[in-house]
């Protein structure tokens, strides 16, 4: 199987991680996170490189391409632990495009695709522990016309966003809706997140909406699983990243007079973070190319990249906070910053041991999950 990325694929790594260097350094994520964990101008600059339209077909005004073009713009991202939602992006895009009525198609892909619309998944509930069969929001309609009522907590930048994709029960049956943040009823509450970014707690009270699809369980587990994918690419840039910085502060830390880097027991545990950075990244690879397999293949694939991607996620940032030492749990040292990241990216979209339990469920045995 050939691994390697073509041209345009290349020329698009270079054009993400050119713009992470030189227009996304740390001074500029500290203060976006002492602003609130959300910079629309940031976002915007991504969408002028054509980011935000990756998932959105070349005649609705995307770019149409496809998740390995999706993985290495999010592995460059995960470099810089960028703070905003590019993955809500491609969520968006995908789910409009692939289910959406044409006149929405033509209203909104548009929009997403120049980052004149932020448009993030809200589908998470309170009790509902990750499970997507799961939905309190209710659907009404009247006529031609819906309304929402319900809340949806951990919203990416919630109460920043322009639109939300919505699940809502109508009948007993999760359907697939778009809401505005503008509308009436509708109410978002925003915090900052442990890693920096932004969420908000978001309340529907008979929200006008627009019915995206009534098959709306199909489309929010092909969502997450695009959420999934795009979570493991960007944990791949963060480990990465995180190993460099940590070899780095071991080449010039001293003790006893001589290089940490020297000893053999820290070498020995750089070699596991390497491992286990590139068991995440062949398993990035394999989430990303089963994106476009048929359902039942493509959620195995998405739980078992899920897991191994938790495990190095939680061994990498632990291992290097403590072979940092103190500096590596202060604000001030920017591998804090990477830890806080990884720790949150393995709770996004389920968590390690959901996802064991979706593999278990699904395959009957756990053999062959860890390597």
């Amino acid at each position: 199987m050939d691994f390697d990325f073509s041209d345009d694929q290349e020329q698009l790594r270079d054009a993400c991680s050119k713009w992470v260097e030189k227009g996304y350094d740390f001074e500029r994520r500290r203060a976006t996170v002492a602003a609130g964990g959300f910079d629309r101008g940031a976002y915007n600059e991504m969408a002028e490189l054509g980011l935000t339209g990756l998932y959105v077909p070349e005649d609705l005004g995307g770019m149409g391409m496809g998740p390995v073009e999706g993985m290495v713009t999010l592995q460059e991202l995960g470099r810089g632990i960028v703070l905003e939602p590019l993955a809500q992006a491609l969520i968006s895009g995908a789910v409009l495009a692939g289910y959406a009525p044409d006149t929405v198609k033509t209203g909104w892909c548009g929009k997403v695709a120049s980052g004149e619309a932020l448009v993030v998944l809200a589908h998470t509930e309170r009790g509902s522990r990750y499970r997507t069969d799961s939905c309190k929001t209710t659907a009404t309609q009247s006529g031609d016309s819906w309304t929402v009522s319900g809340s949806k907590s951990v919203v990416p930048v919630g109460d920043q966003a322009d639109a939300f994709l919505v699940p809502a029960s109508v009948n007993g049956t999760m359907a697939m809706f778009l809401v505005e943040r503008s509308a009436s009823g509708v109410t978002a509450n925003g915090y900052g997140t442990q890693d920096g970014a932004r969420a908000a707690e978001v309340s529907f009270k008979s929200a006008p909406a627009t019915l995206l699809t009534l098959d709306g369980q199909t489309a929010l587990e092909h969502a997450i699983d695009i959420g999934i994918a795009a979570t493991c690419a960007e944990a791949v840039g963060v480990m990465d990243k995180t190993l460099a910085i940590t070899v780095e502060y071991m080449n010039t830390r001293k003790q006893f007079g001589v290089v940490i880097s020297s000893f053999q027991a820290l070498r020995h545990r750089v070699a596991d973070m390497k491992m286990q950075l590139e068991l995440a990244r062949s398993m990035s690879y394999y989430a990303s190319l089963k994106l476009n397999a048929p359902t039942n293949e493509r959620r195995a694939a998405m739980a078992r990249a899920k897991v191994q991607l938790g495990n190095s996620m939680r061994l990498v940032a632990k291992d290097a906070v403590q072979l940092h030492g103190g500096i590596g749990v202060t604000d001030e040292y920017i591998v804090s910053h990477y830890f806080k990241k990884l720790t949150a990216m393995e709770m996004a979209f389920g968590d390690t041991l959901h996802h064991l339990g979706e593999v278990s469920a699904r395959m009957g045995d756990t053999a062959g999950v860890f390597a």
